[in-house]
């Protein structure tokens, strides 16, 4: 199928990890000189030695346009526009160290989901408080496994922006290779969402784990997704953007697929025989959701929004209940009207 031209860009990408690796290739894939930086200056040099990152994409070839360095002046020279695909734990750190070496007019985006641990703030806060309150910025988020995006399977996803043009630019510099990016302003809901749904991925693999059946795992999500709404109009967002790619679209694939870190770490908190640290050792990589869950206690309790899920995943996490525990708590509540406002 033919896609429309779009005009070719430098573009630098921070993050080498397997989000980070699959979104670079895709833009190199569109035609897009794209520049992956990776903090590890021997990874850098196993990537570009190997043409693939042999630890999160094995088989998937690094395009000929693509190069990696663990210089990250050199990966940002000239750079029209940069993504970041940092962990939330760093994402802060890493607007500091590029915000000497980007122009004004550089076109800035993130593909990072949850909260700053630290502050318990949304990302694009964070990045107003480091780069200032007119920064152009955008946030990039949907259902999307990075091991598909990789092979070029058809994906979809939200540019979000504070201004139009912006989440427009993303959107065009994406287009091609069955990659569909829509655009909108909400960038509260679509942050909310992308970090909610990895707490209802933990809630959805422990049910599964204990074969509790379909029934429970689709009221956890229609439920899930409530709550998502609720925490998300909270703090300023939309309930139509829950609705949508960002919300429900990557809730039931977080959900549902084993792919999903988060959902495997639920799996993995049924057994009973592994402690959350050993089952995230077991894992080997970041399980989001046990970030995000400790952040949305603290801020649902301080706004006080109830979400029954999210309380008992945390209390899971935080070992003071069982994962059989947690499915008798969420069943004995007492029965009310379903509405979006409880």
């Amino acid at each position: 199928m033919a896609t429309e031209q779009v005009t070719v860009a430098k573009v630098g990408v921070l993050g080498a990890g397997a989000w980070g690796t699959a979104l670079a290739i895709h833009l190199a894939k569109v035609g897009h000189q794209v520049a992956l930086w990776s903090h590890n200056a021997e990874q850098a040099a196993k990537l570009n030695a190997e043409r693939e990152n042999s630890r999160y994409l094995p088989n998937i070839a690094l395009p000929e346009n693509l190069t990696v360095s663990s210089d990250i002046e050199a990966v940002l020279d000239q750079a029209q526009a940069v993504l970041c695909v940092v962990p939330s734990h760093a994402f802060r750190a890493t607007l500091e160290q590029i915000k000497s070496l980007i122009a004004a007019q550089v076109h800035l985006a993130w593909a990072t989901k949850g909260f700053e641990p630290q502050s318990k703030k949304l990302l694009h806060e964070v990045a107003q408080e480091v780069l200032g309150e007119q920064v152009r910025m955008t946030v990039l988020s949907g259902p999307t496994f990075a091991e598909e995006v990789a092979k070029g399977l058809p994906t979809a996803m939200v540019s979000a922006s504070n201004q139009e043009d912006e989440a427009q630019y993303w959107a065009d510099l994406f287009h091609g290779e069955n990659f569909r990016m829509y655009t909108q302003s909400d960038m509260v809901g679509v942050e909310v969402g992308g970090a909610y749904k990895n707490i209802m991925a933990i809630a959805t693999g422990v049910s599964d784990g204990l074969n509790m059946g379909a029934n429970a795992r689709a009221a956890l999500v229609s439920r899930g997704m409530v709550e998502m709404m609720r925490f998300s109009q909270a703090l300023g967002g939309q309930t139509e953007t829950i609705m949508g790619l960002a919300g429900l679209g990557d809730l039931v694939l977080t959900c549902t697929d084993d792919l999903s870190r988060n959902r495997r770490f639920g799996f993995g908190l049924a057994r009973g025989d592994l402690s959350a640290e050993q089952v995230m050792e077991e894992i080997g990589q970041v399980v989001e959701g046990v970030k995000a869950v400790r952040t949305v206690k603290q801020l649902a309790d301080s706004l006080n929004v109830e979400l029954p899920i999210m309380q008992q995943v945390y209390l899971l996490v935080e070992e003071k209940i069982t994962p059989l525990q947690a499915v008798q708590a969420l069943m004995s509540r007492s029965g009310k009207a379903e509405a979006l406002q409880e």
